[in-house]
């Protein structure tokens, strides 16, 4: 599930945690949170105090930082 919104955000896809554990195969809403508590995940979204969003091309671009070419290579 998505959202789009009007505005200045014309054409962003908003994800939420949930829509996140299908993007990414193997990840929980846990871990999408663990990633937010230590701040080393993608940027994301707080509208409200019980609403967490991220805008999709962020998401792709926090994944796309994490490519390797090998297992030896070194983050």
């Amino acid at each position: 599930m998505y959202i789009m919104l009007k505005g200045d955000m014309v054409g962003e896809r908003l994800l939420t945690p949930q829509s996140l554990t299908e993007l990414v195969p193997g990840t929980t809403v846990s871990y999408w949170a663990g990633l937010r508590f230590k701040a080393s995940g993608p940027k994301y979204l707080k509208p409200s105090p019980r609403k967490v969003l991220y805008v999709e091309a962020d998401v792709l671009a926090w994944l796309r930082s994490t490519e390797r070419g090998g297992t030896a290579e070194v983050a």
